[in-house]
């Protein structure tokens, strides 16, 4: 009897650390910071199950007793594997709202052909939108919003229990609206050099009218991309303390919509 009730409890042990390790190593895996490409896999996977590790008791009083049929223990790792997904992508998609900006400055800075690989993000990118990615992890870690993140999945199972059933038209809205506050962050940062890049092309135009002979557009493109960096180094600082205020409220307030 008594190894009996121990190979249950064990048995409950490791299925409540593989649960919880299910929905943490999802959201690590995608989220930004430790989830970025540049960050060796194994490093990935040593944090999510020291991560689990800690947690799983918190799953523990959710676990059912006895444990279900297979059926069942396949639909469980499921709804934790869309959960994890869910809050990984938020974050995510909130984090891409740099490279959005990068390149919205590109484009209006005439560095639209500068693409290169983007570490932070593992595809092509404009140049500007990799320096902002890049540097938006260090001030990430730098104004300790990590914390938010990992905060977010713990508090997750409050939102979202262990055997709970998503709601998954619910969560489709909150990553629609979260991909429109995330574009509408990205323009917001480059809107300083929206403005300067009208008004660049405004005087371009008007000096094509009056000296048409002189290829203008051709001679005034050094100048609207050495205009673009002397407002970016001007700007940049607020630039990233308006995108981690920006980051930190909309982290709060999806994590509230989802409670």
């Amino acid at each position: 009897m008594l190894e009996t009730t121990l190979q249950d409890f064990l048995g409950l042990q490791v299925f409540a650390f593989a649960l919880t390790f299910v929905r943490l190593g999802t959201a690590i895996m995608i989220m930004p910071g430790v989830g970025d490409s540049f960050v060796p896999a194994r490093i990935r996977l040593h944090f999510a199950a020291a991560l689990s590790l800690a947690l799983f008791p918190l799953t523990l009083p959710y676990i059912p007793d006895p444990l279900p049929n297979t059926f069942g223990l396949f639909s469980l790792i499921m709804m934790e594997f869309i959960i994890g997904i869910f809050f990984g992508a938020i974050a995510r998609i909130f984090m891409m709202s740099l490279d959005t900006a990068g390149m919205v400055i590109s484009i209006s800075s005439g560095l639209s052909n500068a693409q290169l690989f983007n570490p932070a993000l593992s595809t092509q990118g404009s140049l500007i939108g990799a320096f902002l990615s890049v540097t938006g992890v260090v001030v990430l870690f730098a104004m300790n919003l990590h914390h938010l993140l990992l905060a977010g999945i713990v508090e997750s199972y409050e939102f979202f229990p262990l055997g709970a059933l998503p709601d998954v038209g619910s969560m489709a809205e909150m990553v629609a609206r979260a991909v429109s506050a995330a574009f509408s962050i990205g323009v917001k940062i480059a809107a300083p050099f929206l403005v300067v890049s009208v008004m660049i092309y405004t005087g371009m135009g008007i000096l094509a009218r009056l000296m048409p002979q002189v290829q203008v557009f051709l001679l005034a493109l050094p100048l609207q991309i050495i205009v673009s960096l002397i407002i970016m180094s001007m700007f940049l600082t607020s630039a990233y303390l308006f995108w981690g205020t920006q980051f930190e409220e909309a982290m709060v307030f999806f994590l509230k919509s989802a409670g």
